[in-house]
């Protein structure tokens, strides 16, 4: 798989402006809602993009939360210190409990009187109201229209795997400690079947709200990146849990406790049994990249850092 760039510098092209009609039905195609005809938002008159990294571990999710604390709700109030008005975000990908990101896309619109704030206001003042395991990696202004969720063309999502005994230390929240060998070329094999435009309704919890099980997996691979197991995977989106679950089928494959077809089979009768391969612990996967018409927003993990191409 090339490897995207990072951070891009191009200037947006006309192709992310926002037409005014609605959204089509029928979705897979790249860059369709995730919800099959979904209507796209107001258009905004002035928007900034942000791209954050965080440590999910101590929050409820990305998602605004009533009763516990989460990852938007925390990027909201910081903002709104900056414009000194409430300020709402939309975002690429709303990562659950315990899930990190290295590359979160976010949007907004300034509120009225905060419109003329430079993107290295939003940035610098942003991260100063931040919790610590919250960070503004950059900031820049985007053409009319631009929406972090409906203009993004996929989601990529890595999940790293160790093979060794529980980690005490700093990845102990950062990487799935299996515990035990892992057939990593037959992971891979298997992890093929999930490609193309297809039903997932094996691999979405019973929490997920989405119209359509329909998603289109652009890019599957299991590998071997110096001591760890990373499982990459890039779709035009992602259902709730998906990743997690299909990480559950693929470690007791890879363990050979079950048949390499398990993901074929999966598929074709819409589930698999859960009490022998249960969800994957959160804490694995990071969302990594977002891809939209001007260039790709891309980091690696830190435990990859220095691991060699991904």
């Amino acid at each position: 798989m090339p490897r995207p760039r990072s951070f891009v510098e191009a200037p947006p092209g006309p192709g992310n402006a926002y037409s005014g009609e609605a959204w089509p039905r029928g979705g897979g195609r790249r860059g369709a809602s995730p919800d099959a005809g979904e209507a796209w938002p107001r258009p905004y008159h002035c928007v900034i993009r942000l791209i954050l990294e965080y440590d999910g571990t101590a929050y409820s999710g990305l998602q605004r939360q009533s009763h516990s604390p989460s990852i938007q709700s925390a990027l909201e109030k910081a903002l709104g210190r900056v414009a000194d008005a409430p300020v709402k975000v939309a975002v690429a990908g709303r990562t659950d409990t315990g899930v990190h990101a290295t590359a979160q896309v976010v949007s907004f619109e300034p509120p009225a009187g905060a419109e003329n704030r430079s993107c290295d206001a939003w940035l610098r003042g942003g991260n100063t109201y931040l919790p610590k395991d919250i960070a503004i990696i950059r900031a820049e202004s985007m053409p009319q229209g631009f929406h972090a969720r409906f203009s993004a063309l996929s989601r990529r999502y890595l999940y790293l795997l160790s093979e060794q005994v529980p980690d005490r230390g700093l990845n102990a929240n950062r990487i799935w400690h299996t515990g035990g060998e892992l057939d990593c070329e037959r992971m891979n094999r298997a992890v093929q079947d999930l490609l193309g435009e297809r039903d997932f309704s094996a691999f979405r919890s019973a929490q997920c709200n989405s119209r359509t099980p329909m998603r289109n997996l652009m890019a599957a691979r299991v590998s071997r990146v110096g001591q760890l197991i990373v499982c990459d995977l890039t779709a035009n989106a992602f259902l709730h849990r998906m990743v997690r679950m299909i990480l559950g089928v693929l470690v007791p494959m890879g363990a050979t406790r079950v048949p390499e077809s398990t993901i074929a089979d999966a598929l074709s009768e819409g589930s698999f049994d859960a009490s022998v391969m249960p969800t994957a612990p959160a804490h694995g996967l990071y969302l990594c990249a977002v891809e939209y018409a001007d260039g790709t927003c891309f980091r690696l993990p830190s435990p990859l850092l220095g691991s060699g191409h991904v």
